[in-house]
């Protein structure tokens, strides 16, 4: 996936030159700090209050087997590890703390409410760590948030509803972490670039609001809990999506049409989830394709082959469905995986009788919001009655 990049203001900028240009502790090794800060004067309230809230997440932190934390003492904060100072984007003459990046520190521990005091913070960095618990009600009060990345922690509890009062808030990461319940569809109205919330607990379905969302990345994936149907209205998205994935995400849908809409998607994957009918011609209108996979699905009939002949198009996996058959062009994309279907003469493809079997189902229909229509009662049967008796 891209890696957005900070640029929401100066702090984020700065963060961006120091940090997210160079290695974020891929290794024990640390990386090159920010040059030396001048001690904090005492009537600096923002520096006084970044120490209290980094003090109370040192004391939060159950275990430093890295530590990462050793320098976090006294009260000059930017020289902390991890913790980058900038000027304020609205005193250019006061410092304050712009980022903290501790990412891959295999950090314990939880997340105080304290935090909510670093209120110029641009970049809050803690993937690959064990942090547990929710996150603190107070990260609503981090106006100047432009990405948060919590990823890869023991995070539970339900969405975290305060960011959705951060207006500058432009990156998400909570995937894999344990995080429950609804998605509050609010988060699809959000202007924010990316979206990645797979591999935790939540329990909703796609509505319409899904296609609100100006995201260029989204990832819904192993998401079994979420189903729905993927939106007709998919296509109002075309002007800033670049990859969906929404591989194991339990949605039970037909592909809108509308789908052929998204020009600028280079990454599609819907595999393994309940999708069914046939793959829509529309698809050979997305230029921008390079990977697309369909595979294990309930998808059948003909692949189009306008598909294949998409001129960016470099991985199509369309296995283990019921096509039945395939242009000679799509063989010619670089990597094409066509296994367990119905196509004749292809090797490795599904038993003569499960083919069979499957075409003897009723047909899919889709109604107009891309779902699956149940099927139509069969008509009553007639009704006899018994003919009057004779007059005599």
């Amino acid at each position: 996936m891209a890696r957005m990049r900070v640029s929401a203001a100066a702090a984020a900028a700065l963060f961006v030159a120091v940090v997210v240009a160079s290695p974020l502790l891929a290794s024990s090794q640390q990386p090159a700090m920010a040059p030396a800060a001048a001690a904090a004067p005492t009537n600096n309230s923002r520096l006084e209050k970044a120490y209290v809230a980094l003090q109370a997440l040192k004391r939060a932190i159950t275990d430093d087997p890295k530590n990462l934390t050793h320098s976090w003492c006294g009260p000059e904060v930017c020289g902390y590890f991890g913790v980058y100072c900038a000027a304020a984007p609205d005193d250019p003459c006061a410092r304050t703390v712009a980022g903290v990046d501790l990412n891959h520190g295999d950090l314990a521990g939880t997340l105080p409410e304290e935090l909510g005091l670093l209120t110029d913070l641009a970049v809050f960095h803690l993937n690959s760590n064990r942090f547990c618990g929710s996150l603190p009600d107070s990260l609503r009060n981090l106006h100047r948030l432009h990405e948060i990345d919590v990823s890869n922690n023991h995070l539970s509890g339900s969405f975290p509803s305060q960011l959705l009062c951060l207006p500058d808030l432009k990156y998400v990461d909570l995937r894999f972490n344990n995080l429950c319940g609804e998605v509050p569809a609010a988060i699809f109205e959000k202007k924010i670039d990316a979206l990645f919330i797979n591999n935790n607990n939540f329990d909703f379905k796609l509505t319409e609001s899904f296609s609100n969302s100006t995201a260029s990345v989204i990832v819904l994936a192993n998401l079994p809990k979420l189903g729905g149907c993927l939106p007709s209205s998919i296509g109002d998205m075309a002007e800033t999506l670049n990859e969906l994935v929404l591989l194991n995400s339990g949605i039970s849908s037909c592909i809108p049409p509308e789908i052929g809409k998204l020009d600028k998607l280079t990454v599609l994957d819907l595999s393994f989830n309940g999708f069914a009918g046939a793959l829509p011609e529309t698809i050979g209108h997305m230029r921008a394709l390079e990977q697309l996979n369909v595979a294990h699905n309930g998808l059948a009939g003909e692949i189009p082959d306008s598909i294949c002949a998409l001129p960016h198009l470099k991985n199509f996996t369309y296995s283990h469905n019921f096509f039945c058959g395939e242009p000679h062009r799509c063989l010619e994309v670089p990597h094409v995986d066509d296994r367990q279907n119905c196509i004749a003469g292809r090797p490795d493809q599904r038993s003569g009788e499960e083919c069979i079997a499957f075409l003897h189902r009723p047909p899919v229909h889709c109604d107009a919001h891309g779902c699956i229509a149940p099927l139509s009662p069969p008509p009553p049967p007639p009704v006899h009655y018994a003919p009057p008796p004779p007059v005599y």
